[in-house]
């Protein structure tokens, strides 16, 4: 299993963070271009634990993926849990937490996953699938940053 961790600074308040990233509405805003984001499912205006939401993405090589992933956990204003339940692979747990700090709020996603174990699964991670969900998350800091500034400097 791989794990990928990421902790970024946002200079806005927790509030503004929140709504920002619990509506799925927002995650084309932060997503590659090239991986051709889409929400194929009805999405309510709030989250909630159980909540179902399908896409369609594009995320190794333009192959076309129905990605299905449910909300299983929620702590408003904390954290909240997305796992795959149908995709492109074998286990996806991405927990997104938010903390309330000087001048802003601290965000980390925590993802663990797994492609799979065969030699095509890890042939695969070696080559692709592991750089490419580290440039998926480098793409979604640079995103932030465009929409809501820079880090302060310490």
């Amino acid at each position: 299993m791989r794990v990928l961790q990421r902790d970024q600074f946002l200079p806005i308040p927790l509030d503004r963070a929140w709504d920002f990233f619990s509506s799925p509405f927002n995650l084309n805003a932060v997503t590659p271009a090239e991986m051709s984001f889409e929400i194929t499912s009805e999405v309510p205006a709030g989250m909630y634990p159980g909540l179902i939401i399908t896409y369609r993405i594009r995320p190794f090589l333009g192959v076309p993926f129905t990605w299905c992933t449910e909300i299983t956990h929620i702590r408003e204003r904390c954290y909240f849990i997305d796992e795959q339940r149908l995709g492109p692979y074998r286990m996806w747990h991405h927990e997104h937490r938010f903390r309330e700090v000087e001048n802003g709020v601290r965000m980390t996603d925590l993802l663990h996953y797994e492609i799979g174990k065969s030699f095509f699964g890890s042939l695969a991670g070696v080559l692709f699938v592991h750089r490419s969900i580290s440039r998926i998350f480098d793409y979604r800091a640079r995103a932030l940053e465009r929409l809501f500034g820079p880090a302060p400097m310490p």
